[in-house]
């Protein structure tokens, strides 16, 4: 079975035969022991510090279709390395196209990839809230907002009611988290702990959704909630809006309520706060194994992992773009 690797040193990777040998770094710049990483086990890897590697490498992972993510110090992601597409369709760009172009079907799709994320944060509220947290104002402010997504005319419009029920969302992490505060969503770079995991784990989330689209024959820089812009997957950002409250948020609320990280896993510096080696690993951890859980899926009959509902998501969306079945969002039934 393939999994994903993380590489969370600074270090040089190269091709070693049918392996990849990756030698990490000290804080000096010396050679450490090396770690040799079967590509046949390979499915993704994930980079969190500089990696010395050539073109002759990039070009074995590309044959081989590895993936590599790559995240700043801060957590950011920054960049994929994604192989040559293998599933292109002129077809499925076009329809994809017009759709985007059209504001009808635009709106359609943004509303729905909206309400499906809206519905899977009230699941998240409601089930801290059955276990004495008191969100029921918070609950319904949300469940109100989520009732004007239908009368959206305009993306912007649609954006600000997304605006503010993430606000709203937030605002209960300070009753869920037992020993934390948020104190307000800060960005590039994080404030505080709690906002430095979410930021981490929203970055996750993206590029497993990338991974997801580009399994497909989806076109990742062609969305539909955000707006498409330079140098980045807007595509990834609007599935990944569906996937945090299930992947990151319960994933958060796990490490920290649980407290596997506590304060010290974080590197607090002039207005920014950062996961130390030992915290990412932790988060990352609880993440991978959050993508390996699985559930029985109620169309198909049998157990999928999370990690594969996000592939169905995307393949849901390549159905409603060719006319072959109306998209409807993901949402947790559980």
């Amino acid at each position: 079975m393939k999994k994903t690797y993380y590489l969370f040193n600074p270090g040089r990777l190269q091709r070693r035969d049918n392996t990849l040998k990756f030698t990490p770094y000290d804080e000096n710049g010396n050679e450490q022991e090396p770690r040799y990483l079967p590509v046949e086990n390979i499915e993704e890897l994930y980079c969190f510090g500089n990696l010395d590697a050539n073109s002759a490498l990039y070009n074995f992972l590309g044959t081989l279709q590895i993936p590599i993510h790559f995240f700043d110090y801060y957590e950011n992601y920054t960049g994929s390395f994604m192989p040559r597409e293998s599933l292109i369709s002129g077809k499925m760009l076009i329809s994809q196209v017009k759709a985007q172009q059209n504001k009808q079907k635009r709106m359609v799709l943004a509303q729905r990839i909206l309400e499906g994320a809206g519905y899977n944060m009230l699941k998240n509220l409601n089930y801290y809230n059955n276990r004495g947290k008191d969100l029921e104002p918070i609950i319904e402010t949300i469940e109100a907002l989520i009732q004007k997504i239908e009368s959206t005319t305009a993306i912007d419009e649609l954006m600000g009611i997304e605006g503010n029920i993430r606000k709203n969302y937030y605002d209960a992490f300070e009753l869920i988290i037992n020993d934390f505060s948020m104190d307000g969503r800060s960005y590039r770079p994080p404030r505080n702990e709690v906002n430095a995991l979410i930021s981490f784990g929203n970055m996750m989330c993206y590029s497993q959704c990338l991974r997801s689209i580009h399994q497909t024959q989806l076109n990742p820089v062609i969305s539909f909630l955000h707006e498409p812009g330079e140098r980045r997957f807007s595509l990834s950002l609007d599935i990944a809006e569906i996937f945090k409250p299930l992947l990151v948020d319960r994933v958060l609320f796990k490490v920290l309520n649980k407290k596997m990280i506590q304060a010290n896993h974080f590197e607090v510096k002039l207005n920014s706060v950062v996961l130390k080696e030992a915290g990412r690993k932790t988060f990352v951890q609880a993440f991978e194994d959050r993508l390996n859980e699985t559930i029985k899926h109620r169309t198909l009959s049998r157990s999928v992992s999370y990690k594969h509902l996000i592939k169905l998501e995307c393949y849901k969306l390549q159905k409603h773009l060719l006319g072959i079945e109306e998209y409807q969002p993901f949402k947790m039934w559980w």
